[in-house]
């Protein structure tokens, strides 16, 4: 049904170029696929000022760390949780869950078994996520796949440098120790080694400020006349399709 929606399709894009390989290699797909990669709105996901909600959070000047998802085993929220339980040995800092889902009860005791839940707040689903990722100081992003990585552009949109895995489109917006860092699926070590290394009070402003300037480059005003100009193209194509017909 995939293949078929596709290929009978007068025109397919895809959010990065790792899901227009994955397309044509899962799928019997003979249609040119066009890359254009997911926009943001930078005059709602900016950083704003928050400080009392800072200070609620973090009353002693603790660094936060933030995820947010649907709470799905590919998302590896274990992974964050274990990362963070690293963190806070050795910087004062809070883990802010944001989003609901099948894996919460399973992270839930994992904090138990771990002590942290002290430290830990489950935030539920919220719609002003924004207002969450504006007093954060790193966004922890390990899935074992993502097609884009929309969360993480709505955090480095907001300041806030990435830890991810290196795995689906996430290496084509997050850059390789300027907007963070990338490590293997699954490899909590070296994801510990580099948030300790973004959390230090003298790296920590260079990399939110490179994450908000990476971000620029996904701004809807950006994006947007890419998708108009395919769209456009694709009309005058099936046009001049017709008048053949004819």
């Amino acid at each position: 049904m995939v293949t078929f929606s596709i290929n009978q399709s007068d025109g397919v894009t895809a959010v990065s170029e790792d899901l227009k390989r994955d397309t044509y290699a899962h799928f019997d797909v003979i249609k040119e696929i066009e890359v254009i990669p997911n926009f943001i709105d930078l005059s709602r996901f900016k950083r704003q000022k928050k400080d009392h909600f800072r200070t609620a959070i973090s009353p002693h000047g603790e660094k936060l760390l933030v995820h947010t998802s649907n709470f799905r085993e590919v998302k590896r929220i274990g992974d964050i949780v274990s990362v963070f339980d690293e963190v806070r040995k050795v910087i004062p800092s809070k883990l802010l869950l944001v989003g609901d889902g099948p894996e919460r009860p399973k992270i839930e005791k994992q904090c138990r078994q771990l002590g942290v839940t002290e430290d830990v707040r489950f935030l539920g689903k919220l719609d002003a996520v924004e207002e969450v990722l504006s007093v954060c100081d790193l966004f922890l992003m390990p899935s074992e796949k993502e097609s884009f990585g929309l969360a993480a552009l709505e955090a480095m949109a907001c300041e806030v440098p990435l830890i991810a895995s290196n795995t689906g489109g996430i290496p084509e917006l997050n850059i390789q120790g300027v907007t963070g860092f990338l490590s293997n699926v699954g490899d909590v070590d070296d994801m510990v080694r580099h948030a300790l290394f973004i959390l230090k009070d003298e790296n920590l402003p260079t990399f939110k400020k490179k994450a908000l300037e990476r971000a620029k480059d996904f701004d809807i005003s950006v994006i947007l006349p890419r998708y108009e100009a395919f769209y456009q193209k694709i009309l005058e194509e099936s046009k001049s399709k017709l008048l053949l017909k004819s």
